[in-house]
Protein backbone atom coordinates (compact mmCIF):
# COMPACT_ATOMS: atom_id res chain seq x y z
CA UNK A 1 0.00 0.00 0.00
CA UNK A 2 1.32 3.41 -0.93
CA UNK A 3 2.18 5.86 1.75
CA UNK A 4 0.18 9.08 1.58
CA UNK A 5 2.38 11.36 3.67
CA UNK A 6 2.64 13.79 0.75
CA UNK A 7 -1.13 14.00 0.61
CA UNK A 8 -1.96 14.81 4.22
CA UNK A 9 -3.25 18.30 3.43
CA UNK A 10 -5.24 17.00 0.46
CA UNK A 11 -6.77 14.35 2.72
CA UNK A 12 -7.75 17.03 5.24
CA UNK A 13 -9.39 19.04 2.48
CA UNK A 14 -11.19 15.91 1.30
CA UNK A 15 -12.57 15.25 4.77
CA UNK A 16 -13.63 18.89 5.12
CA UNK A 17 -15.46 18.90 1.77
CA UNK A 18 -17.23 15.63 2.52
CA UNK A 19 -18.25 16.93 5.93
CA UNK A 20 -19.46 20.20 4.47
CA UNK A 21 -21.59 18.70 1.69
CA UNK A 22 -22.72 15.47 3.33
CA UNK A 23 -22.91 11.81 2.50
CA UNK A 24 -23.67 12.33 -1.20
CA UNK A 25 -20.28 14.00 -1.71
CA UNK A 26 -17.40 11.63 -2.39
CA UNK A 27 -13.88 13.05 -2.32
CA UNK A 28 -11.05 10.80 -3.47
CA UNK A 29 -7.27 11.29 -3.55
CA UNK A 30 -5.17 9.46 -6.17
CA UNK A 31 -1.40 9.04 -5.81
CA UNK A 32 0.03 9.09 -9.33
CA UNK A 33 3.73 9.05 -8.56
CA UNK A 34 4.26 5.41 -9.51
CA UNK A 35 3.95 4.02 -13.02
CA UNK A 36 1.85 1.19 -11.58
CA UNK A 37 -1.36 2.98 -10.69
CA UNK A 38 -3.63 -0.02 -10.22
CA UNK A 39 -3.96 0.94 -6.56
CA UNK A 40 -3.89 4.73 -6.85
CA UNK A 41 -6.51 5.63 -4.24
CA UNK A 42 -4.78 6.63 -0.99
CA UNK A 43 -7.68 8.46 0.65
CA UNK A 44 -11.42 8.52 0.08
CA UNK A 45 -14.42 10.01 1.87
CA UNK A 46 -17.97 8.71 1.31
CA UNK A 47 -16.69 5.94 -0.93
CA UNK A 48 -20.18 4.41 -1.02
CA UNK A 49 -21.05 6.95 -3.72
CA UNK A 50 -18.91 5.13 -6.31
CA UNK A 51 -18.38 1.90 -4.35
CA UNK A 52 -14.62 2.42 -4.10
CA UNK A 53 -12.18 2.30 -1.20
CA UNK A 54 -8.50 2.90 -0.38
CA UNK A 55 -6.32 0.69 -2.55
CA UNK A 56 -8.65 0.67 -5.55
CA UNK A 57 -7.52 1.88 -8.94
CA UNK A 58 -8.24 4.92 -11.04
CA UNK A 59 -11.40 5.61 -13.02
CA UNK A 60 -11.48 6.23 -16.76
CA UNK A 61 -11.64 9.95 -16.02
CA UNK A 62 -8.37 9.74 -14.09
CA UNK A 63 -6.68 7.92 -16.95
CA UNK A 64 -7.94 10.52 -19.42
CA UNK A 65 -6.59 13.24 -17.14
CA UNK A 66 -3.19 11.63 -17.13
CA UNK A 67 -3.09 11.80 -20.92
CA UNK A 68 -3.83 15.52 -20.76
CA UNK A 69 -0.42 17.10 -21.17
CA UNK A 70 -1.66 20.55 -20.15
CA UNK A 71 -2.95 19.22 -16.82
CA UNK A 72 -5.85 21.63 -16.50
CA UNK A 73 -8.35 21.12 -13.69
CA UNK A 74 -11.84 20.09 -14.81
CA UNK A 75 -14.72 21.65 -12.92
CA UNK A 76 -18.36 20.56 -12.74
CA UNK A 77 -18.82 17.87 -15.38
CA UNK A 78 -21.13 14.86 -15.35
CA UNK A 79 -20.06 11.27 -14.70
CA UNK A 80 -21.94 8.04 -14.10
CA UNK A 81 -21.19 5.13 -11.76
CA UNK A 82 -21.44 1.46 -12.69
CA UNK A 83 -24.77 1.20 -10.87
CA UNK A 84 -26.24 4.18 -12.74
CA UNK A 85 -25.77 7.08 -10.32
CA UNK A 86 -25.30 10.45 -11.99
CA UNK A 87 -22.49 12.49 -10.42
CA UNK A 88 -21.44 16.10 -10.75
CA UNK A 89 -17.66 15.85 -10.72
CA UNK A 90 -14.57 18.00 -10.43
CA UNK A 91 -10.96 16.93 -10.94
CA UNK A 92 -8.09 18.93 -9.42
CA UNK A 93 -4.39 18.18 -9.96
CA UNK A 94 -2.01 17.95 -7.01
CA UNK A 95 1.52 19.18 -7.69
CA UNK A 96 4.78 18.81 -5.82
CA UNK A 97 7.12 21.70 -5.00
CA UNK A 98 8.59 21.56 -8.51
CA UNK A 99 5.17 21.79 -10.15
CA UNK A 100 5.12 18.15 -11.20
CA UNK A 101 1.77 16.36 -11.05
CA UNK A 102 1.85 13.75 -8.30
CA UNK A 103 -1.83 13.16 -7.73
CA UNK A 104 -5.45 14.04 -8.28
CA UNK A 105 -8.35 15.04 -6.08
CA UNK A 106 -11.73 13.99 -7.41
CA UNK A 107 -14.97 15.45 -6.06
CA UNK A 108 -18.08 13.49 -7.02
CA UNK A 109 -21.48 14.69 -5.85
CA UNK A 110 -24.35 12.26 -6.35
CA UNK A 111 -27.17 14.27 -7.97
CA UNK A 112 -29.33 11.26 -8.92
CA UNK A 113 -32.01 12.00 -6.34
CA UNK A 114 -31.95 15.69 -7.21
CA UNK A 115 -32.56 14.84 -10.87
CA UNK A 116 -35.47 12.59 -9.89
CA UNK A 117 -36.90 15.32 -7.67
CA UNK A 118 -36.47 17.87 -10.47
CA UNK A 119 -38.36 15.63 -12.90
CA UNK A 120 -41.18 15.20 -10.40
CA UNK A 121 -41.34 18.94 -9.75
CA UNK A 122 -41.49 19.62 -13.49
CA UNK A 123 -44.80 17.74 -13.67
CA UNK A 124 -46.21 20.40 -11.34
CA UNK A 125 -44.42 23.47 -12.70
CA UNK A 126 -44.49 22.94 -16.48
CA UNK A 127 -47.25 24.67 -18.39
CA UNK A 128 -48.09 25.36 -22.00
CA UNK A 129 -45.52 27.58 -23.64
CA UNK A 130 -46.51 31.22 -23.38
CA UNK A 131 -49.03 30.69 -20.60
CA UNK A 132 -49.08 33.18 -17.72
CA UNK A 133 -50.28 32.69 -14.14
CA UNK A 134 -53.83 33.79 -13.55
CA UNK A 135 -54.10 36.40 -10.81
CA UNK A 136 -56.36 35.91 -7.80
CA UNK A 137 -58.05 39.13 -6.80
CA UNK A 138 -58.97 40.07 -3.25
CA UNK A 139 -62.33 41.55 -4.26
CA UNK A 140 -64.52 42.21 -7.32
CA UNK A 141 -63.30 45.79 -7.62
CA UNK A 142 -59.73 44.57 -8.01
CA UNK A 143 -60.93 41.88 -10.39
CA UNK A 144 -62.59 44.46 -12.64
CA UNK A 145 -59.45 46.61 -12.60
CA UNK A 146 -57.35 43.60 -13.62
CA UNK A 147 -59.75 42.72 -16.44
CA UNK A 148 -59.58 46.28 -17.73
CA UNK A 149 -55.78 46.15 -17.68
CA UNK A 150 -55.82 42.83 -19.50
CA UNK A 151 -58.22 44.13 -22.12
CA UNK A 152 -55.90 47.07 -22.77
CA UNK A 153 -52.92 44.72 -22.94
CA UNK A 154 -54.80 42.58 -25.45
CA UNK A 155 -55.05 45.50 -27.88
CA UNK A 156 -51.58 46.82 -27.10
CA UNK A 157 -52.38 50.52 -26.89
CA UNK A 158 -54.16 52.91 -24.48
CA UNK A 159 -57.93 53.41 -24.96
CA UNK A 160 -57.44 56.96 -26.26
CA UNK A 161 -55.58 55.57 -29.28
CA UNK A 162 -57.95 52.68 -29.99
CA UNK A 163 -60.22 52.60 -32.98
CA UNK A 164 -63.87 51.60 -32.62
CA UNK A 165 -63.07 48.05 -33.80
CA UNK A 166 -60.32 47.76 -31.22
CA UNK A 167 -62.61 48.98 -28.43
CA UNK A 168 -65.25 46.47 -29.50
CA UNK A 169 -62.61 43.75 -29.37
CA UNK A 170 -61.49 44.85 -25.90
CA UNK A 171 -65.07 44.98 -24.60
CA UNK A 172 -65.70 41.54 -26.10
CA UNK A 173 -62.81 40.32 -23.96
CA UNK A 174 -64.40 41.90 -20.89
CA UNK A 175 -67.74 40.35 -21.71
CA UNK A 176 -66.26 36.90 -22.33
CA UNK A 177 -64.44 37.02 -19.00
CA UNK A 178 -67.47 38.02 -16.94
CA UNK A 179 -66.62 41.67 -16.30
CA UNK A 180 -70.24 42.75 -16.71
CA UNK A 181 -71.36 40.33 -14.01
CA UNK A 182 -69.71 42.71 -11.54
CA UNK A 183 -72.19 45.20 -10.08
CA UNK A 184 -71.87 48.73 -11.52
CA UNK A 185 -69.13 47.62 -13.91
CA UNK A 186 -70.70 49.51 -16.83
CA UNK A 187 -69.86 53.05 -15.65
CA UNK A 188 -66.27 52.03 -14.87
CA UNK A 189 -65.84 50.46 -18.31
CA UNK A 190 -67.29 53.59 -19.94
CA UNK A 191 -64.90 55.82 -18.01
CA UNK A 192 -61.90 53.61 -18.81
CA UNK A 193 -62.64 53.55 -22.55
CA UNK A 194 -63.97 57.12 -22.78
CA UNK A 195 -67.34 56.11 -24.18
CA UNK A 196 -70.94 56.77 -23.21
CA UNK A 197 -73.32 54.25 -21.71
CA UNK A 198 -75.26 54.27 -24.98
CA UNK A 199 -72.07 53.45 -26.93
CA UNK A 200 -71.20 50.65 -24.52
CA UNK A 201 -74.58 49.00 -24.98
CA UNK A 202 -74.36 49.40 -28.74
CA UNK A 203 -70.97 47.66 -28.64
CA UNK A 204 -72.43 44.86 -26.50
CA UNK A 205 -75.34 44.47 -28.93
CA UNK A 206 -72.89 44.27 -31.80
CA UNK A 207 -70.90 41.63 -29.93
CA UNK A 208 -74.06 39.63 -29.18
CA UNK A 209 -75.21 39.83 -32.79
CA UNK A 210 -71.87 38.57 -34.09
CA UNK A 211 -71.99 35.64 -31.65
CA UNK A 212 -75.56 34.76 -32.57
CA UNK A 213 -74.70 34.71 -36.26
CA UNK A 214 -71.99 32.09 -35.79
Amino acid sequence: MKQNNDFKFAARVAKALAGQFGENCEVVIHDLRDKDIEHSIVSIENGHVSGRSVGDGPSRIVLESLRDEEHEDRVSYLTRTADGKVLRSTTVYIHDEDGKVIGLMGINFDISKLISAENILKTFTQFDEGSEPESISRNVADLLDELLMQSEKLIGKPPALMSKEEKVRAIRYLNDNGAFLVTKSGPKVCEFYGISTYTLYSYLDEIKSSQDSK
